[in-house]
C-alpha cells in the first residue's frame, strides 16, 4: 500500500495505467540500459523470484522530451526470450516478437532506437513476448520541447501511477497450462499500484479494463495514449490494458481529512471466470501543524472510505465516459482526420473454439473444444521468423499477404452465433499502399460471449470517428461520425456488442501488429498485422534493419 503525498494546492498526476531516426537540430540523445535479470519480490506473504528490468518492479521510468532520440541497450540475462514494445513507431524498434524482430536470446542484447515524434504525455514499455509484460513493464514520460508550455494550467508536481497485477504462481506457467487444457487461465491474486497490492482486496482481475477513482476527488482528463485532449472533468476514470493518460488533480486548500483512498476495480463483460478485487492505495496530504484537520491514519482508513466505483458490467457508464475524449484540435495540435478513404475495412473480433486433439479432454466450451479469439475467423499463428525481416529481405513462405478485408461468412455478429465456431489458424497480413487512407470498423461478435476487446494498433495513432451497439450499419452509421474533433489514440476499446470505427493515413511502411490488449486473448489468436509497402522517396522506405538485429 503506498502513500502518496501532495502538499500544493493544485497538482498534476500524471497517471499511467496499466499500466529510429534523429532530430539532431531538436532534441538531445538519451542513454538506458536494461539488464533483463531475475529479482526476488515479497508480496502477500509469499516471496518469489520474478524478471525484472535492473532489479525494479516496475521497471524504470524512461524521461524524454518530444524530438529526443532515445537509445536503449537491452541485455538479457535470464533463460527466457525477451523484447521491449515502446509505443513510438519505429519499424525495427517497435518490439513484438516474431512480428518486427526475433528475440533477445539469453546472454544476448539488442540496442534499440528511435526518436520521439509527435508525442507528449505518458506512455509505457513492456515486454511484447507470451506474458512477461506481467512484471516487465515501467512508465514513458514525454515532456514538450523545452521553452514549449502545456496546453492546461502547469503542475506544480507530478507523479506516475502504474496499474497492473500481482501473482503468486509463475504467469508463463499459467498461460501454458490454459493453452494446453484449452481452458481459461487462473486469474492473479491481486491489482497493484505502482508494484504493491493493496490492503482492501475483494479479489482481482488481469484481463479487463479497469476503473479508478480518488474519494471526494475531481480529476481533469488532459491527455490519452500521449496526445492531448479538450480537457473534461471526471469523478471516475476507465482505463483499459495498454492504455495511458494524464489527469490534473486540483489538491483542496483547506482538506476535511489528511489520507484518503484511491481505488481500483475491474470492468468485466465477458460469461466466464474472471478476479474480482478491489485495490487502494493512500492519497496523502502534508499538512502543517497549525492547521487542524481529521489526522486518520493509513490504519485507520477502512473499506467504507472506498471511493464509489460502478458495478462490474456498467457498459453504458463506459460508454458514456469514452464520448467525453476529443482531440483538443487547435492550431498547435489541429485533428488532422482523413476525409477521403481509400480503403474499407471491416473486421470481426471475438472469441472462437479450435477443435480438442483426439484422445484429449480439453476445458474449453462443452468440454470438447479449445477457447479460441480471431479476427475475421483468422487466429493468428506467429511464424518462427520475424515478419519485418521476412518481408524486408523478400523471404518467401513465412506469411501469406490474404489476410481477408471483410469477414468471409456474414452471420448475425452480436446474434445468434454461427453453428460452426471453430476459426482458422493461419498467418497473413493485410498490404495496404503507402499513404492510403484507411478506414476500418471493428465489430464484436457474440459467439462465444460478447465482450470488449481493446484493440492496441502499432505504429500508428488513429482517430475513433465512431461507435455504436448492435451490428454495425454502413448505410446509416457512418452519417453519425465525428469527422471534427475525434480523439486520436493507439489502444480502443471494441465495445462488448458493438462496433468501433478508425481512420488513420498509413504513412508508416513496416509490418504493424494489431492485437487485443487481453493477454488471453493474444495468446489465443487475437491478433493480425498490416504490411504498409513502401513509398517512392528514400524517407517512405522501410530503412535498412541494424547490425545487432536478434536472429532467430
Amino acid at each position: 500500500m503506498g502513500a502518496f503525498h501532495f502538499s500544493s494546492s493544485t497538482f498534476c498526476a500524471t497517471l499511467l495505467l496499466f499500466i529510429a531516426n534523429v532530430w539532431l537540430c531538436h532534441g538531445m540523445t538519451r542513454h538506458y540500459r536494461f539488464d533483463i535479470k531475475l529479482q526476488n519480490v515479497t508480496h502477500l506473504c509469499k516471496t518469489k523470484s520474478i524478471i525484472t528490468v535492473n532489479g525494479k518492479f516496475p521497471g524504470p521510468r524512461i524521461i524524454a522530451r518530444e524530438g529526443d532520440r532515445v537509445i536503449i541497450n537491452v541485455v538479457n540475462h535470464v533463460q527466457n526470450n525477451v523484447t521491449i514494445h515502446w509505443y513510438l513507431g519505429s519499424p525495427w524498434a517497435d518490439g513484438p516478437a516474431y512480428v518486427t524482430q526475433c528475440p533477445i536470446q539469453t546472454n544476448q542484447n539488442y540496442v534499440y532506437n528511435y526518436t520521439i515524434k509527435g508525442q507528449r504525455g505518458t506512455l509505457f514499455w513492456h515486454a511484447h513476448i507470451s506474458w512477461l509484460r506481467a512484471t516487465l513493464h515501467g512508465p514513458i514520460i514525454i515532456l514538450p520541447k523545452r521553452n514549449e508550455s502545456y496546453p492546461f494550467p502547469k503542475p506544480h508536481k507530478e507523479a506516475t501511477i502504474i496499474f497492473g497485477e500481482w501473482w503468486n504462481n509463475d504467469t508463463e506457467a499459467v498461460i501454458s497450462q490454459a493453452l494446453q487444457s484449452g481452458g481459461g487461465p487462473n486469474v492473479s491474486d491481486a491489482y497493484t499500484f505502482n508494484g504493491f497490492p493493496g490492503p482492501l482486496l475483494i479479489n482481482s482481475a488481469l484481463n479487463d479494463e479497469l476503473f479508478f477513482s480518488i474519494a471526494n476527488h475531481t480529476m481533469t482528463v488532459v491527455e490519452a495514449d500521449a496526445l492531448y485532449v479538450k480537457p473534461f472533468e471526471t469523478d471516475i476514470l476507465v482505463i483499459a490494458p495498454g492504455q495511458t493518460t494524464n489527469i490534473l488533480l486540483k489538491t483542496k486548500p483547506n482538506p476535511k481529512h489528511k489520507t484518503y483512498l484511491m481505488a481500483v476495480s475491474p470492468y468485466f463483460t465477458s460469461s466466464g471466470t474472471f478476479d474480482n478485487t478491489t485495490a487502494a492505495a493512500i492519497l496523502e496530504y502534508k499538512i502543517p501543524s497549525k492547521i487542524n484537520v481529521s489526522h486518520n491514519s493509513i490504519i485507520r482508513v477502512t473499506s467504507r472510505d472506498l471511493p464509489r466505483l460502478p458495478s462490474i458490467n456498467d457498459t453504458s457508464f463506459v460508454t458514456n465516459f469514452t464520448q467525453k475524449f476529443r482531440s483538443l484540435n487547435s492550431v498547435k495540435f489541429p485533428a488532422e482526420v482523413p476525409k477521403k478513404v481509400d480503403k474499407h475495412f471491416f473486421f470481426t473480433v471475438g472469441l472462437g473454439t479450435s477443435p480438442c486433439p483426439k484422445n484429449q479432454t480439453c476445458q474449453g466450451p462443452n468440454n470438447r473444444t479449445k477457447f479460441a479469439a480471431s479476427v475475421n475467423n483468422i487466429s493468428m499463428a506467429l511464424p518462427s521468423n520475424a515478419l519485418l525481416q521476412s518481408y524486408f529481405y523478400g523471404q518467401n513462405g513465412v506469411f501469406a499477404n490474404n489476410f481477408p478485408q471483410m469477414p468471409l461468412k456474414k452471420f448475425n455478429y452480436t446474434g445468434t452465433p454461427p453453428n460452426n465456431t471453430n476459426v482458422m489458424n493461419s498467418t497473413k497480413v493485410l498490404v495496404i499502399p503507402y499513404n492510403s487512407n484507411v478506414e476500418l470498423v471493428m465489430q464484436d461478435t457474440s459467439i462465444i460471449s460478447a465482450e470488449s476487446h481493446p484493440l492496441h494498433l502499432h505504429g500508428y495513432d488513429f482517430y475513433v470517428v465512431g461507435q455504436g451497439f448492435g451490428n454495425f450499419n454502413p448505410s446509416k452509421d457512418p452519417a453519425n461520425y465525428n469527422l471534427v474533433d475525434p480523439v486520436s489514440r493507439n489502444t480502443v476499446g471494441v465495445p462488448s456488442g458493438g462496433w468501433v470505427a478508425i481512420r488513420f493515413k498509413a504513412d508508416n511502411p513496416g509490418v504493424w501488429f494489431m492485437h487485443c490488449h487481453f493477454e488471453v486473448h493474444i495468446s489465443w489468436g487475437l491478433r493480425m498485422a498490416w504490411l504498409v509497402l513502401d513509398g517512392k522517396l528514400p524517407n517512405q522506405k522501410v530503412p535498412r534493419p541494424p547490425a545487432d538485429l536478434p536472429k532467430c
